[in-house]
């Protein structure tokens, strides 16, 4: 009997700590919820804006697939750059439960005499707000001079650029906070 009561004792302390450490692995490997605007795209043609967003949000999704613990969402608005309101930010990120918030831009290159004439290189620019709506980081990547490819589809550059920026962003995350945001 009492090796009964023995055994028994033991594997609920057992159990009590397995769930413990449980919980403590979820709290630290939560999902992390980013939100993603639409590119505030130059030159401002319409034609190109549809385009550059499905490719921008394809290289997004194809980037934030290999991280398990973040999330994506999508605001179908666009924030220019230049002009970011802290509390329309912080607004976005309440409102759709995210812990993140990206604002990009793309630019194309002008080349050329005329008017809409611009290549296939493009910038492309981030900047990682928190969900308070306080800047954490931003970041550019130009694919001409980091590529040096003169040759291939809009898209592949857009995707070149995207891909760029949020490494360079989850580098400067990685020096800022080494141990908490290491997967974005």
């Amino acid at each position: 009997m009492r090796k009964f009561i023995f055994l028994t004792i033991l594997i609920s302390f057992l159990f009590t700590g397995v769930a413990s450490v449980k919980a403590q692995k979820n709290a630290d490997n939560k999902v992390k919820k980013i939100l993603y605007f639409n590119p505030d795209v130059e030159p401002d043609i319409e034609e190109i804006k549809e385009p550059t967003n499905h490719a921008f949000f394809s290289a997004v999704s194809d980037n934030m697939s290999r991280y398990k613990r973040n999330k994506m969402l999508r605001a179908e608005m666009k924030i220019p750059l230049d002009s970011i309101d802290k509390k329309t930010i912080s607004d976005y990120c309440i409102y759709n439960d995210a812990d993140f918030a990206v604002v990009p831009k793309v630019k194309y290159f002008k080349v050329g005499i005329g008017k809409y004439v611009f290549s296939n290189q493009v910038v492309v620019s981030m900047k990682l707000f928190d969900a308070e709506g306080n800047l954490v980081t931003e970041s550019d990547y130009d694919t001409y001079r980091k590529n040096m490819r003169l040759l291939g589809s809009t898209e592949n550059f857009i995707k070149i650029g995207t891909n760029g920026a949020i490494k360079s962003i989850l580098k400067k995350l990685r020096k800022i906070k080494p141990s908490e945001e290491d997967g974005f």
